[in-house]
């Protein structure tokens, strides 16, 4: 399981860093101690150094290329570069006050992806909310929370639908159970805006849509929502992100995303085909009109 980050600084380049370090060590067959004598330092900050659990310093990262023999002075460059990129505060830095801590780490994630297949039976995904949508979601996370704070959460969200249409967008591959296109999130307004949402997100590029109906019956991710993701780096493995009332879990353990993995396969041949993803969502939307029209005087 990746543990909890540090605040500040890209989860990933860290993790991206440290899984080079770690390579670059063992290729010259250097023990962590004496690594970590290098730098004046102890064997467990260099193992938290390569699981990406700290923050790098730039003298440190020298004198272990030094040490593991790296000589091209490019190389040197792009690992130093690196080491800022993994040293600067991530783009949502700015909403520290109202971020929980246990998600800053997903965010992160989400933002190196460049695959994530998500299953969701609870409400639409992040990614995909409108602003009334998002705005209905938090209130009920967090009924308590004043109207600024409210605003502060919705703009977060909306701030990460940016990544769908940015230059290194990742794909995302969906599969909603059918009972969050039918809650009534909001109310029948906001619902019919976020599944009008939907609709055109099929036309999207990057967005796959399904919808696991309620006429399947069970199926293979009975057990609750889940994401994965896949990021375009060989030294760093996917991440299941299993997301709970106020924490969640990440596993990175082969096994662990093997049966993950094996699931969500399964929903997208069990799902409706994603061609039927629009006609389906044309009928919610005729079903939320009837009820509008069946409201009494």
């Amino acid at each position: 399981m990746i543990a909890r980050q540090d605040s500040g600084g890209s989860t990933v380049r860290r993790l991206q860093l440290g899984a080079q370090l770690r390579a670059l060590r063992l290729a010259k067959g250097v023990s962590r101690e004496d690594a970590g004598y290098r730098i004046r330092a102890s064997e467990s900050k260099i193992s938290r150094m390569e699981l990406g659990r700290v923050s790098f310093k730039e003298r440190d990262i020298t004198d272990l290329l030094v040490m593991y023999g790296v000589e091209d002075p490019a190389e040197h460059e792009r690992l130093l570069a690196l080491t800022k990129q993994a040293n600067s505060p991530s783009w949502w830095h700015t909403y520290g006050e109202v971020l929980d801590n246990w998600f800053q780490q997903y965010l992160d994630l989400e933002q190196a992806a460049e695959l994530i297949r998500t299953y969701e039976v609870q409400f639409v995904p992040g990614l995909l909310q409108t602003d009334a949508y998002a705005r209905a979601v938090i209130k009920l996370g967090h009924n308590t929370a004043s109207r600024s704070e409210i605003d502060r959460r919705t703009k977060l969200r909306m701030a990460r639908k940016e990544l769908l249409d940015g230059p290194q967008a990742p794909r995302l591959w969906a599969v909603l159970d059918e009972g969050v296109l039918r809650r009534l999130i909001g109310g029948r307004g906001v619902l019919r805006e976020q599944v009008e949402s939907l609709l055109q997100a099929c036309d999207h590029p990057n967005i796959r849509l399904q919808v696991m109906p309620f006429a399947s019956g069970g199926h293979a991710a009975a057990g609750g929502a889940f994401s994965i993701l896949r990021f375009p780096h060989v030294e760093l493995s996917d991440v299941v992100y299993i997301e709970h009332l106020t924490s969640a879990i990440y596993l990175d353990k082969q096994d662990d995303v093997d049966h993950y993995a094996a699931a969500i396969g399964r929903l997208f041949i069990e799902a409706e085909a994603p061609a039927r993803t629009p006609e389906i969502l044309r009928g919610i939307l005729a079903d939320l009109d009837a009820m509008e029209d069946e409201k009494p005087d």
